[in-house]
C-alpha cells in the first residue's frame, strides 16, 4: 500500500484522483484537540477522504477503512491533498494518501462498492 502509485503516469487516468483541501480553523473540534496548539483530529481527515471519494466517484460508497497510518500532524487551514488510486487486482479497494507538498501524513486503504451496481 503506497500513495506513490499517483505519481505514475496514469495519474491522469480514471483509476486515479486527487484533490485539495483544509480544515477550517474554526471548526468545533479543534478547541478541544489541542487547546492553545490545534491540530486536525485523524477522523476529520477521513472525514475529507470519504467526501473526496465521493467527489471523485459518485456511485460509490464506503464500507470499511481496511488499514489507515497517520504519519504527521495536520494544522487547522494547512492545505493537504488526497489522492486516491484504485487496486490493480481488486478495484473494491482503494488505496488512499494526504500530503502536505510531496511529504505524506496519512495513509491507508479503503473497501467500497457500487451503489448503483446492478445484479443478476
Amino acid at each position: 500500500m503506497s500513495c506513490w502509485n499517483c505519481w505514475h503516469e496514469e495519474n491522469f487516468a480514471d483509476m486515479t484522483f486527487e484533490v485539495r483541501c483544509a480544515i477550517s480553523a474554526d471548526h468545533p473540534s479543534l478547541p478541544g484537540h489541542f487547546p492553545d496548539a490545534p491540530l486536525v483530529p485523524g477522523v476529520l481527515i477521513l472525514d475529507e477522504v470519504r467526501a473526496a471519494l465521493l467527489d471523485w466517484q459518485k456511485d460509490y460508497e464506503l464500507a470499511a477503512i481496511r488499514a489507515v497510518k497517520f504519519l504527521q500532524p495536520l494544522k487547522p487551514e494547512q492545505q493537504f491533498t488526497i489522492c486516491f488510486s484504485v487496486n490493480d487486482y481488486d478495484p473494491s479497494e482503494i488505496n488512499f494518501c494526504c500530503r502536505i507538498k510531496g511529504r505524506v501524513i496519512a495513509e491507508g486503504q479503503l473497501e467500497v462498492y457500487c451503489r448503483t451496481k446492478v445484479t443478476s
